[in-house]
């Protein structure tokens, strides 16, 4: 099968050099150092290693799984062991997903570069697979696993235990038919070509050939106005179908005479289905779409709470590769929990815990440098500040000086604002939120005062000298609005003025309630909600929460509580207007799939506009008790079939899974439902449901679709296979592929489930 991968994958030294195998030492601690024995199969997507040269060798990874490469230095295991190895010799395979990396030492400098450049070349290769190409690599990998003997073919016992692999329960019979078929070469095994022209016999698509006769005069081709009508009517692409049908046969028919004819064939057709235009999700909501010139607190932002946390809140490891994560995934605002260090180094952890500890200027030199990797939009430093005036001055340093022209410091203009800047504006700014000793306008007051000054003594030392000792005599001087809150007890530190002037448009308040926030309290000011404080709002004060949010930015946290790290749902937050969710990004589950689903839209840039209604400051609208004007609609979902599911537990290789198909609707509490499919007994390679679910949504702006993939189990729950979230704005009506991610938000390609979505205006019985 490796000839699959035969002109295809260009090969340079670094790959031959990878394939004859190296000696590596594989790091998990400090303590845990072993030497292992690595290389490159001949198929050059996976590494498998062992525990010596021409030792038993097990799977490591597949390149398919890796995200990118990194040097020694950048990573935190491998810097503290710098006495023991150079940096240089040292490199960290990071994986997609939530997967621990691993860190290898080489055993000299040319060593360690031969493998970062070699897997890099094959990661990049990797991304810019077409769709074909992904799928011949993923038979490439099926075949390496069936190949037990590894002879480079596969007898029809092999081809057997395969199909049980792949979820296939088939008639023997039916398939050594195909088996026999496929074997051209008359051998009594498949070799690579052969093996493919089997899997295509197995993958064939009856339901699709329904549809594509359908619309298809003669069963063989789509004309361009068949094509059209079928894009106009199932579709539901309305004017743009002319010029479409023509994009889409060109980018999809694979026949160069079919191009030039302007006709689609059954391959094409299937491809432009299983394509990116094919799928649920609007292609024209991938990219950034929406107006980002609007106000920060008109739109949700990805955020992440305890950012620095990898595992649980008790004991759980503190490290820069929680920020990491959280950075490359989009995350806009993370937080950063400050406590008073040795050596007078501020560090970050989770306070009056187990929890390790991270130094606070490794965090800020992380969030310097991944800060706008993923997005160009800013960046929020949530500070949970707990430290003493002198260290909150170090914090105040390591922020200037580490995150330079990065920080904003100041207004954009230097001007008092009267709202809140855009995320347009505020492009590759990182921006502090914290406590501030007074207001901006005082803020900005006494800078222009002390431009005045400055220019009046320009050259005087002496009088400089004077000024800066009176300020460092006076450093508990409060604003006459602070002065109120000066019988708090003298253990608490008092707020360090150089720190308190990196807060800028985010100064944090303490709420008391909405008449308070609006009487005494300004635009630039956020309060954060515990998620139990925000829930009971929603519930006594739902509408006057809509309008706080409309003018003013909150951020709601999971509870304290949640030791294991586990989150709440979103969606009901979202539903009252609340921007700064904040999520422990690193616990997969239900509610990290619905906050992954709102975010994919608009360039996964971490931003996401609110509709209307929850920007108006005098909106009507009532999270709990939506009424009209919004436009109710009726949602009909045919689940047609699935595609190659994979299983959840691979360990047991004689199991197929029985699949069934549940699509759940997130959005406010009316419109929150669920309703399954029934299960398919013994085959989660092609499973056929042909049962069509109905849903009532009220508030459609505000709702998520789920599909989720289970094994039925009458025992016990169901088991978790895959599961897809799409914004109700974002899906695509007619026939669409759901393409499926797993538990960590991972691409399970190829599986997929294919349905038929169709929305109506008004509800269903309504004579409106």
């Amino acid at each position: 099968m490796a000839s699959l991968m035969q002109g295809r994958l260009p090969i340079n030294q670094d790959l031959l050099m990878m394939q004859k195998g190296m000696l590596l030492r594989k790091v998990r601690s400090r303590s845990w150092k072993k030497q292992r024995y690595f290389r490159l199969q001949d198929d050059g997507m996976t590494v498998w290693h062992a525990r010596q040269a021409g030792g038993t060798a097990k799977p490591t990874f597949s390149i398919s799984d890796v995200e990118r490469v990194r040097e020694g230095h950048e990573s935190e295991l491998l810097r503290s062991l710098a006495e023991e190895f150079p940096l240089e010799q040292g490199f960290t395979i990071v994986f997609h997903g939530r997967r621990s990396n691993l860190d290898l030492v080489a055993n000299s400098v040319e060593e360690a570069k031969i493998w970062m450049q070699g897997l890099q070349h094959l990661v990049d290769f990797v991304t810019g697979m077409d769709q074909q190409e992904r799928l011949d690599q993923w038979l490439s990998d099926w075949f390496q696993r069936g190949d037990r003997n590894q002879d480079g073919r596969m007898s029809f016992h092999e081809v057997q235990r395969l199909l049980h692999l792949m979820n296939v329960e088939m008639d023997q019979e039916y398939a050594f038919q195909l088996f026999q078929t496929a074997d051209t070469s008359e051998s009594g095994t498949l070799e690579g070509e052969e093996f493919v022209q089997f899997y295509k016999a197995l993958t064939k698509r009856t339901e699709v050939h329904e549809v594509f006769e359908n619309f298809s005069a003669d069963g063989q081709k789509l004309t361009l106005l068949e094509f059209v009508d079928f894009l106009r009517e199932e579709q539901k692409e309305g004017e743009r179908a002319s010029d479409l049908a023509l994009e889409l046969i060109d980018r999809y028919e694979p026949s160069d005479s079919g191009k030039l004819r302007h006709v689609l064939s059954m391959d094409g057709f299937l491809s432009y289905l299983c394509s990116k235009d094919g799928d649920i999700f609007n292609p024209t909501c991938l990219p950034i779409y929406q107006d980002m010139t609007q106000p920060l607190n008109h739109y949700y932002i990805n955020s992440s709470h305890n950012t620095y946390l990898v595992g649980d809140q008790l004991c759980g490891q503190s490290s820069v590769e929680g920020y990491i994560r959280a950075l490359k995934r989009g995350c806009r605002c993370v937080e950063v929990d400050i406590w008073d260090g040795p050596s007078g180094e501020p560090i970050v952890y989770h306070g009056h815990t187990l929890t390790s500890r991270i130094p606070f200027k490794d965090v800020v030199a992380t969030v310097a440098q991944y800060a706008f990797q993923t997005s160009d939009y800013p960046v929020i430093l949530s500070l949970e500040n707990h430290c003493s005036w002198e260290q909150q001055q170090v914090i105040a340093n390591h922020l200037t000086e580490i995150l330079g022209e990065q920080l904003l410091s100041t207004t954009l203009d230097g001007l008092l604002p009267t709202q809140l800047p855009s995320p347009e504006e505020l492009r590759r700014k990182i921006l502090v939120k914290g406590k501030k000793l007074r207001t901006l306008e005082e803020d900005l007051e006494e800078e222009e005062e002390e431009e005045e000054l400055e220019s009046e003594l320009e050259g005087g030392q002496e009088a400089d000298s004077e000024l800066e000792a009176q300020l460092e005599s006076e450093p508990q001087e409060l604003s006459p609005r602070s002065k109120d809150k000066k019988k708090e007890k003298r253990s608490k530190p008092i707020l360090c003025p150089s720190l308190s002037a990196l807060v800028v448009y985010l100064k944090s308040v303490s709420f008391h309630s909405f008449a308070h926030s609006k009487e005494h309290y300004r635009f630039y000011e956020t309060s954060s909600f515990s998620e139990s404080k925000a829930r009971s709002l929603i519930k006594e004060a739902g509408n006057e929460f809509v309008q706080h949010n409309a003018w003013q930015l909150s951020r709601v946290y999971p509870s304290g509580l949640r030791t294991d790290s586990s989150n709440y749902n979103p969606q009901e937050l979202w539903n009252a207007g609340c921007q700064m969710v904040a999520m422990n990004v690193q616990t997969a589950g239900l509610e990290m799939d619905i906050y992954d689903g709102l975010f994919r839209q608009n360039g996964g840039c971490g931003y996401v506009l609110k509709p209307d209604f929850l920007r108006d400051a005098q909106s009507s609208f009532h999270p709990e008790r939506p009424i009209s004007p919004f436009k109710a609609q009726t949602l009909l979902i045919q689940v047609i079939s699935g595609q190659q599911l994979p299983k959840e537990d691979t360990s047991k290789e004689r199991s197929i899974v029985d699949p069934l198909v549940r699509v759940e609707i997130f959005g406010v509490r009316p419109d929150t439902a669920r309703q399954e499919t029934s299960y398919v007994e013994n085959n989660g390679f092609n499973p056929y449901w042909g049962q069509t679910l109905s849903f009532r949504v009220l508030v459609p702006e505000l709702a998520l679709l789920r599909f989720v993939v289970k094994d039925y189990n009458w025992k016990s729950r169901n088991d978790f296979i895959g599961q897809y979230t799409v914004p109700w704005t974002c899906m695509q009506q007619g026939y669409r592929h759901i393409h499926l991610l797993s538990k960590d938000g991972i691409s399970l390609h190829p599986a997929s489930i294919f349905v038929n979505i169709s929305i109506r205006e008004g509800l269903e019985g309504d004579e409106s």
